[in-house]
């Protein structure tokens, strides 16, 4: 009898210390799992010597396929959709390429999937390698996102997964410039379970993520999956209305009792400056989600391909 194949995708940039320790590690398990593989690396234009290691690594094993991109597109969603497209099998494997998610609990995912769960997440309970302030801002990030998005998302849930064919076609489908994929992940529904592990800290090579690059992704995902940032607009504003009727009624009242009441210019430039804050910060909110509106009608690709190496091995 035929063996299923599980299609096991690896996003990469600058990871030329990490792309055989993960295959090393990777043809480990699938020793003790009855399941045919395809390996599918893709590189978003790396700038190390990613490239020779992975023609190399494509001659020895004709079971592993390389995604080129054609430059940086910065996000590794757009190499998770590109392998999702290039996949064969039976479900697919979601990895990033730093090792960081520890492909020893794949067995376990396909445990789940094999009891009928169609999506399989890790949850991490524990980043290694991150200071106090990184796993707080994490924590915080997940939490609120929770509260705010418009769909059920699992919290301390990250890209490492498995995720079943019909479920595969469906996250495919979605044709979103801005894509996250453990937020559409979440929105296709299915049967659906998370298992928990610890994220292990990078062993070679650095990451390209800071502190601002985690809370410019924060907010776009936000935006990309919640209303109620311009829910608040209105709510801000109907308060800021309220109390400035309540201070107008108060002003006029002083003045019309007692003929010495203060008439201040600091007051009036305070008032000038709150509610000149209020209207700037209510002006950005709506001018982040122009832009996404501007980046989804454009309809420009969000990533090309250089070269398939191994393509219909």
């Amino acid at each position: 009898m035929k063996k299923k194949l599980i299609s096991i995708i690896i996003t990469c940039f600058n990871e030329q210390g990490n792309i055989l320790p993960m295959y090393k590690r990777l043809m480990t398990v699938f020793r003790k799992i009855p399941y045919d593989y395809e390996l599918i690396y893709v590189d978003n234009d790396s700038v190390d010597d990613s490239n020779e290691i992975f023609y190399e690594l494509s001659k020895k094993d004709q079971k592993v396929k390389v995604i080129l991109m054609s430059r940086n597109f910065d996000s590794p969603q757009p190499s998770f959709l590109a392998g999702m497209k290039l996949a064969k099998g039976d479900a697919v494997i979601l990895l990033h390429g730093d090792i960081q998610d520890p492909p020893e609990l794949i067995p376990q995912f396909v445990k789940k999937w094999e009891q009928g769960y169609q999506v399989v997440y890790g949850v991490r309970t524990h980043r290694k390698g991150y200071g106090m302030l990184m796993n707080f801002f994490y924590k915080f990030f997940y939490f609120l996102l929770k509260k705010l998005a418009y769909i059920n998302i699992p919290l301390d849930a990250g890209e490492f997964s498995l995720i079943d064919k019909r479920v595969t076609r469906e996250l495919i489908k979605i044709d979103e410039y801005d894509y996250y994929l453990r937020c559409l992940r979440a929105f296709v529904g299915f049967k659906q379970i998370g298992i928990e592990y610890e994220r292990m800290a990078r062993q070679h090579g650095r990451s390209s993520e800071t502190f601002i690059s985690g809370l410019w992704w924060a907010k776009t995902i936000i935006i990309n999956f919640s209303f109620k940032p311009l829910e608040w607009i209105s709510r801000v504003a109907l308060v800021v209305m309220f109390f400035s009727f309540i201070l107008l009624f108060i002003e006029l009242f002083l003045i019309l009792v007692f003929k010495n009441t203060p008439r201040g210019i600091p007051t009036i430039i305070i008032l000038i400056l709150f509610l000149g804050s209020i209207q700037l910060l209510s002006i950005s909110i709506i001018a982040e989600y122009i832009s996404k509106i501007f980046l989804e009608v454009k309809r420009r690709p969000r990533y090309i391909i250089k070269k398939i190496l191994n393509e219909k091995s």
